[in-house]
Parts: structure tokens; C-alpha cells; sequence
């Protein structure tokens, strides 16, 4: 079992981030490029494309998917709920955020940028579609991502894990009445059957397929370096088969693009100001009960980054790929790194701010078995 608790404290830690990683947004801005190009150059292709439907789900795009999301949450270890109750009020502090805070403040923000200051500037047929994405966006909170930034923020990683595990066991049950109900509130249709089946398709079944699989992959003594290695190696598959669903999403919307260049800027307005906002009230709270800061950090960034693999294909299945929807949750892919780096160079910059609170323990009193990994 200790060997067990030792695997799932390095999974949870993470490594540094790839050069791939790092430079995502890079990455994004080059799959836009493309796809508008390519979209203009091969647009019968994109039709057919667009065609390869079952039940509104679209075939390839539910394939690229699933290659994206069971390798995240191969490195999600079930077992790990067990240990949320050693560090209970920054749990409590996080799923407050991420399911109390998170989508209403997204919701609020694109009412007030979307419907109100920039709406002489978008398509009026589309305002509902973008608030409709920005909402799928901020209801799914991250899973796989957290571990780099819970890595880059010095953090304890068996909160990072149990959290992270916690999350996806809620997103199960909460993910479709929170959408379904911040649609609602906005006036928009929600269409129930296909919201429903998003979430079998793109939580409960990778999920269990993941579970399955992990489980499988750790059976005899040499499961752990087994199970690392599948990870390791299912790690580009994961980023190739999210850029190439960019490209087909900028394919299909590149006439709306070209047509108003600043839709992408205006989109990431509200996206910008919640990660800030979540990712700060979570920060704070931790703060004000005195949590240890190896576990305020990865808190307050799990509390402010999003699943945006779900979202897209939640946006997708929901709207189709022509949706302003489907383009609101790819701009939240665009911003991801840049903004989730300025969050965690916050936290690592106020650490001696935040120790400083009376009761706080010390980063080698909260996390003494990782504590070489905070040092510089």
C-alpha cells in the first residue's frame, strides 16, 4: 500500500511542463491558421465532415475526444477520495468555487459583456449561442492540466489528487443540471436527451474506460512503471488529437472569423476577469480558514481553470461546429497557459505574504514528504 500511496504522490505532483505544454497557445493560434485556410481551401471536406453524425454526435470529433480525455484521467486514482478529509476546508473551499461561484460568474459576465457592452459589435444571432459556451466552459472544472499547475505552484499533491478525483465523481451528477439550468436562466433551449448524453459519452464512459484500464495497467509488481509508461506515451496522442479537433472547429468557423476578427478578443474578455476572480476568492478563503499554502495554491487553480476538452465537445454535440458556443470554449483553450501561469506566478510570489498569517504552517510542516520539491 505504501508503494501505492508513493505512485500516486508522483502522478499527482506532475512534471514539468513539455515544451509542447508550455507553448500551447502557441499551438492553438497555428490550428487557427490552418483550419481557416483550410476551411476555405477544402470546404466540401469540412461538409462531409461536419455529415458523419449518429444521434448529433458527430463521429470523428467524438473519437478525437475520447483520445484526448482517457489519458487525463488514466492519472486519476478513485481511491484517492479517501484523503479529502485531511485537508476538509480547502476542499469544501474549492467545490464551493468550482460549483457554487465558477458558473454563475461566468454566466453574469457574458450577460454584461455579451448581451450588454459589446453586443453592437457581434452577430445578434450568435449572443446566445457565445453566453451558451462560456457557460458549458465554466461548469466543467479542470482534470488534467491542475497537476502541472499544482506542480508549478509548489502544491501538496495528494490534495491535488483527491480533489481532482472528487470533481470528476461530481461532474457526473452536476455537470447537466448546472448547464441546464444556466441555459435556462439565459433563455436558451437546452435540449435535455443531447445535454444528457454528452455527459455519458464524455464523462461516464471515459471515466470508466479509464478506471477499467488503470486498473488493469497495475496488476503484478511492475504495475506502477507499467501504468506510467501508457501515460507517458498516450500524452501526445492527447495533444495532437486536441489540435487536430481545432482545426476542424476553425475549418467551420473561419467565415465568421475573417468576417469579425475581434469576436476571439471579446470572448476572452469574461474568460480572463473569472479566472482571476475564482482563482483569487479561492486564494482568499483558503487564507481566511487557514489552510496551509502548499494546498491554497492548487485550490485556488483548480478553482479557476476549466475542462475545456469536455466543453468542446459538450459545445459541439449541443450546438454543432458552426456554433458561436463551440467557438466560445476554443478561445477558452486559447487563453488557458498564459493565464493559468500569471495565476500560479501570484500564488508563488505571495507565499511569504501568506505564511505569514498566524496559524498558517509552514510549506515543509504541510507537505514534509514532498518538500524537496518545493525548493529551488
Amino acid at each position: 500500500m505504501s508503494n501505492q500511496c508513493e505512485v500516486a504522490s508522483k502522478q499527482a505532483a506532475g512534471a514539468p511542463m513539455s515544451l509542447f505544454e508550455r507553448y500551447l497557445t502557441v499551438w492553438v493560434f497555428l490550428c487557427i491558421v490552418a483550419g481557416i485556410g483550410l476551411g476555405q481551401l477544402f470546404p466540401s471536406f469540412f461538409r462531409f465532415v461536419g455529415g458523419l453524425e449518429v444521434a448529433q454526435v458527430n463521429l470523428p470529433v467524438a473519437m478525437l475526444i475520447w483520445l484526448m480525455i482517457i489519458p487525463m484521467l488514466l492519472k486519476i486514482d478513485l481511491r484517492a477520495l479517501a484523503g479529502v478529509r485531511e485537508h476538509w476546508r480547502s476542499v469544501g473551499v474549492t467545490l464551493f468555487v468550482n460549483w457554487a461561484v465558477k458558473p454563475f460568474s461566468m454566466a453574469l459576465l457574458a450577460w454584461l459583456f455579451l448581451r450588454g457592452l459589446f453586443a453592437p459589435w457581434l452577430p445578434a444571432e450568435q449572443i446566445d449561442s457565445y453566453i451558451a459556451g462560456l457557460i458549458i466552459l465554466a461548469a466543467a472544472p479542470c482534470t488534467a492540466m491542475v497537476f502541472v499547475w499544482s506542480n508549478l505552484s509548489r502544491g501538496e499533491p495528494h490534495f491535488t489528487l483527491a480533489q481532482v478525483a472528487l470533481n470528476d465523481v461530481i461532474m457526473v451528477f452536476a455537470f447537466a443540471p448546472v448547464v441546464g439550468l444556466l441555459l435556462g436562466l439565459s433563455a436558451i433551449s437546452v435540449p435535455w436527451e443531447t445535454l444528457l448524453l454528452s455527459v455519458l459519452l464524455y464523462i461516464v464512459v471515459p471515466l470508466a474506460i479509464a478506471q477499467a484500464l488503470r486498473a488493469a495497467l497495475l496488476k503484478g509488481s511492475a504495475g506502477s512503471s507499467r501504468l506510467q509508461q501508457v501515460i507517458d506515451a498516450l500524452g501526445p496522442v492527447s495533444l495532437v488529437a486536441l489540435l487536430a479537433t481545432l482545426v476542424l472547429l476553425f475549418g467551420f468557423q473561419g467565415e465568421q472569423i475573417l468576417a469579425q476578427p475581434l469576436i476571439i478578443l471579446m470572448l476572452a474578455v469574461p474568460i480572463l476577469i473569472q479566472v482571476f476572480f475564482n482563482s483569487g476568492l479561492a486564494y482568499l478563503l483558503n487564507y481566511a480558514v487557514r489552510s496551509p499554502h502548499c494546498v491554497a495554491g492548487p485550490s485556488a487553480l483548480i478553482g479557476a481553470s476549466n475542462f475545456f476538452e469536455l466543453a468542446v465537445a459538450t459545445a459541439i454535440v449541443l450546438f454543432g461546429f458552426q456554433s458561436g458556443a463551440a467557438l466560445a470554449t476554443v478561445v477558452g483553450v486559447l487563453i488557458e497557459v498564459p493565464v493559468m501561469l500569471a495565476a500560479v506566478a501570484v500564488v508563488n510570489r505571495t507565499r511569504a505574504w501568506y505564511e505569514r498569517r498566524p496559524g498558517v504552517p509552514s510549506y515543509g510542516e504541510c507537505c514534509p514528504a514532498t518538500a524537496e520539491l518545493g525548493r529551488d
